[in-house]
């Protein structure tokens, strides 16, 4: 395996919560960040407001969101939470899906709107997932103008990027843009323990972000949650995994209290997985692995927000 070791020797710890490096940023974040798309689920939205405060006490400070979840309302939910000074404990993460520099603008104003803050700490292109998405954003009148314009502004400070789909978009992304000389300061993709075996952002993405400073966001540990219900591991060993990898932090669904709960002490246990415990791990899952049977968003167009809903491109 080719995958880089955890790069835990730099973490920081303060209470029982670890923080390390987010990139070249200079920033330091929690390891794990509250799911933004889980924070809209509860029909009572005090649950959403809830969790985020109480991990934000705990000492969680990176929020994940986005302006297409929930038609908003993870985003409303996030900006009441942030009040009676609990912005100051935050660091806020959002994305945006406009491909052009105008929906991409107006995107991000909506965001900082319904976020309540007059700036984002980082904002991302979402679903970076089809080769000519790059070809989109970073060209003249691209999305990633507007980004730009709005971090001169003082509206967002850092930028990056996401996707799900294949490792290849991410490193035809990463190639597009340092051949016009952007370097993005994040971003954001799978990483669990069926990934090795199958289109496996770990194997090829990883290694560049470690290797360029860029600070690597892991989402979907579970791969969604179907890790865990076909029983091919426990919730436990799927974050234990993630974070033994060199991850700035890694992005937890938090729909109920309980998954708060259960994820700090992971967080308080933390101790990396030794190259013995990874290698078992990854032995077990190769075969349920499969064709990315179980990662569906690799292979299924379900998980593709934008796909089912083109118009949030502004193409």
């Amino acid at each position: 395996m080719n995958m880089p070791a955890a790069m835990t020797q730099n973490d920081t710890i303060q209470g029982e919560m670890r923080f390390r490096q987010l990139g070249k940023t200079g920033e330091r974040v929690s390891i794990i960040g509250v799911g933004g798309h889980h924070i809209g689920q509860p029909k009572d939205e005090q649950t959403g407001i809830r969790i985020i405060r109480m991990a934000l006490d705990a000492g969680v400070n990176f929020l994940d969101n986005c302006w297409d979840y929930h038609d908003g309302e993870s985003e409303r939910r996030m900006g009441k939470a942030l009040k009676d000074g609990y912005r100051q404990k935050a660091f806020v993460m959002t994305k945006i899906d406009g491909r052009n520099r105008k929906t991409a603008a107006q995107q991000l104003d909506e965001s900082l709107k319904r976020l309540d803050v007059d700036h984002i700490d980082l904002i991302q292109h979402h679903e970076v997932i089809r080769l000519e998405d790059c070809d989109r954003i970073v060209v003249a009148e691209g999305a990633h103008e507007a980004l730009v314009a709005a971090q001169k502004a003082g509206k967002v400070r850092f930028i990056g990027f996401t996707g799900h789909k294949d490792p290849f978009v991410h490193l035809r992304m990463l190639d597009v843009a340092k051949a016009k000389g952007i370097h993005f300061d994040t971003v954001q993709m799978p990483l669990n323990p069926l990934d090795t075996h199958f289109r496996s952002f770990g194997q090829q993405v990883l290694p560049r972000l470690v290797a360029e400073k860029i600070g690597v966001i892991g989402m979907k540990s579970m791969a969604s949650g179907a890790i865990v219900k076909n029983k091919v591991a426990t919730p436990a060993e799927c974050l234990r995994y993630a974070l033994s990898l060199p991850t700035s932090t890694v992005v937890v669904g938090m729909n109920e209290v309980q998954f708060l709960t259960d994820a700090l002490e992971v967080v308080k246990a933390f101790q990396p997985m030794t190259d013995a415990e990874i290698q078992a791990l990854l032995a077990r899952t190769r075969q349920v692995a499969g064709e990315g049977n179980i990662e569906l968003f690799k292979t299924d167009w379900q998980f593709d927000a934008t796909s089912k809903n083109p118009a949030w491109l502004g193409l």
